[in-house]
């Protein structure tokens, strides 16, 4: 019964708990929570730069790869900083370093169409990718807490508030 199952994940989570002298970050679930999350907030990211170039001649868009249960089980570093594209003699060079810290890997994805001067970024479809890139992100998270609600209630005394 599912009431027996909650009454046996308690017990495991109590004893798992007390047992287990350890930080969040070093249980499985939410070192991979984490890793998820780090992983959403850089594809969209990456979205965000597709958008932004969605004028600039012979830009291809770039998203993440899918994330995997071997990427999570990495700790992700912090996010690469967002970069402008030269797109004329005329205009700023970016003054950020380009470097790329981050564990996931990106592919060209260029999109359905492509303009005459060769940008193939469709807006209607990263869009799209945003809006799931933003569902996943509330899932991890409504996860995040979850988990966080089991673990405070297998934390407090029997019977006790």
């Amino acid at each position: 019964s599912r009431a027996g199952w909650g009454v046996l994940l308690k017990a495991w989570l109590t004893l798992f708990v007390h047992a287990c002298r350890m930080a969040l970050q070093d249980m499985p679930i939410f070192a991979m929570l984490r890793s998820r999350l780090s992983y959403l907030s850089e594809r969209q990211r990456m979205i965000a730069q597709n958008v932004a170039n969605a004028d600039t001649p012979g830009y291809t868009p770039s998203d993440l790869r899918p994330f995997t249960i071997a990427q999570g089980s990495r700790m992700a570093s912090p996010l690469a900083p967002v970069m402008p594209a030269q797109t004329a003699a005329m205009h700023l060079a970016g003054t950020l370093p380009r470097t790329r810290n981050s564990p996931f890997r990106s592919a060209e994805t260029p999109d359905s169409e492509t303009t005459m001067d060769g940008n193939s970024v469709v807006l209607e479809e990263e869009m799209m990718r945003l809006t799931q890139a933003r569902m996943d992100y509330d899932a991890a998270i409504g996860f995040y807490q979850k988990s966080l609600g089991l673990i405070r209630m297998a934390t407090r005394r029997p019977g006790g508030g």
